[in-house]
């Protein structure tokens, strides 16, 4: 078995690796590096020259996991995509929405190389695309190699409970056992369960590492996290201010949708208009229409109908008076130039009767985390368009992650007892603390840490 690690970054990127496994190759993921601009952004394919590439294989669908795919596709011409089932019916639209934001960029801030694809590829790449159920083992290998009596390996989605659709991936070899965790969620969040990988056995494992560097603080639950952003929220409205909780389209908003949508239900808040923008609207719909075919808490829970869902249109965010306690749940979960949050931030950063609540990452070198970090009365740069902006709201931080917590990922790699362990997707912190902790815990495993383009025979 060879592997790669094509994330061109050795910190969190373009997610994407490289498998050969008996004579047949397939690519784990195709992301796209989401702080990198043009051709920088794309993982190392080139790397992989004139190998036979025989699947894609996706664990989900956020941008820094299947970004590049049609770009993966244009150099490996005979792939075929092989996705969990309710990511089949998410990724064209995240691909067609990549189109859009890298044309505007294009214009904006003259990136000649954008876009990398376009909406009539994406369109013509669809037909390779194809679903599958959690837990069917599926023969993913070339026909004309198992017609000719090689043996075909076999793939299988286990449930990761990060966003809906979100996958580990199992590869089996007739020799050899590869489990690739993708970003798994091993807690319940408010309507995901917590990933199923019960039984995984792998003599490989290639393991996310997004949380080393973040230890669980004593006393902090789930629960105590949402009961603090609920006092928040109503304190807030209680001054007549209004709520800006920047999100992730995918996953990260329906979550806090439907955390909303229960407080209200309870009476802990009051009922209301909630406003929401752009991509996120769509995936709520999917989400809804899913609900019964998805491993969730609350499968009766309509977002549409147990909330007052308003789509803001363009413009309206410069137009609609900031007063009477609004609440918004809009992308991006950094505040990305062009985005409702960005926008809203901008208005809302210098008024003391607004606040901003984040429950998600914000990457400390996006408007989002430079505005996390910004202290009260502290003047910063918050993005280009902006400027320098002074900070008078309230910002507050909540620890709702989508992510699994690192002494739950440690346990993990016991219950698997792999012989070699793979270490990717987070920062040197991160992966030093993980290194550190399986070699003290379980020092017969061996552990790799490969760099971006690193080729490691298994």
């Amino acid at each position: 078995m060879r592997v790669a690690n094509l994330n061109p970054d050795a910190d969190i990127g373009a997610s994407s690796w490289f498998v050969e496994i008996e004579d047949h190759r397939i690519l784990l993921d195709a992301g796209m590096h989401p702080k990198r601009e043009g051709r920088d952004a794309i993982p190392l394919y080139r790397l992989i020259g004139r190998h036979d590439v025989e699947a894609v294989a996706i664990s989900h669908c956020h941008h820094d996991h299947v970004g590049t795919l049609p770009l993966a596709l244009r150099q490996f011409p005979k792939a075929h995509v092989i996705l969990p089932k309710q990511s089949y019916f998410i990724v064209e639209r995240v691909l067609h929405n990549s189109v859009n934001v890298m044309t505007r960029q294009r214009e904006e801030l003259g990136i000649k190389d954008y876009p990398l694809y376009t909406h009539d590829e994406v369109d013509e790449l669809a037909p390779r695309f194809q679903g599958f159920r959690y837990n069917r083992e599926i023969e993913w290998a070339a026909w004309e190699k198992a017609k000719a009596g090689f043996f075909s390996p076999e793939l299988e989605f286990y449930d990761a409970g990060h966003t809906l659709g979100s996958a580990g991936i199992m590869l089996r070899g007739q020799r050899q056992t590869l489990f690739y965790t993708g970003d798994v969620c091993f807690h319940d969040q408010t309507l995901l369960r917590a990933a199923n990988f019960d039984g995984v056995e792998a003599e490989v494992l290639i393991l996310e590492t997004t949380r080393g560097d973040r230890p669980v603080a004593t006393g902090t639950t789930r629960a105590t996290e949402v009961d603090r952003l609920v006092a928040a929220i109503q304190k807030t409205l209680k001054r007549k201010g209004c709520v800006l909780i920047p999100a992730f389209a995918l996953g990260r908003m329906q979550e806090i949708l439907a955390l909303l949508a229960l407080l209200m239900r309870e009476g802990k808040l009051k009922r209301q208009p909630v406003f929401i923008s752009g991509l996120g609207r769509v995936f709520t719909e999917i989400y809804d229409l899913e609900a019964h075919r998805t491993n969730r808490s609350h499968s009766n829970l309509q977002l549409h109908e147990a909330l007052q869902l308003v789509v803001l249109e363009p413009g309206q965010v410069e137009r609609m008076k900031l007063s009477g306690g609004r609440i918004f749940v809009v992308s991006s979960g950094m505040m990305a130039e062009k985005t409702a949050a960005h926008d809203l931030a901008v208005r809302m950063i210098g008024d003391p009767k607004q606040s901003i609540f984040f429950v998600g990452y914000a990457d400390p070198g996006t408007p989002g985390g430079r505005l996390k970090a910004a202290q009260p009365g502290e003047t910063f740069a918050f993005s280009p368009s902006a400027g320098s902006v002074t900070r008078h709201c309230e910002v507050l931080d909540f620890d709702l992650t989508a992510h699994a917590n690192r002494e739950d990922l440690l346990d993990f790699v016991g219950e698997v007892a792999p012989r070699v362990v793979l270490l990717g997707h987070g920062g040197e912190a991160s992966r030093r603390w993980f290194a550190g902790q399986i070699r003290q815990r379980h020092p017969k495993i061996k552990v790799l840490q490969p760099a971006p383009g690193e080729f490691v025979s298994l």
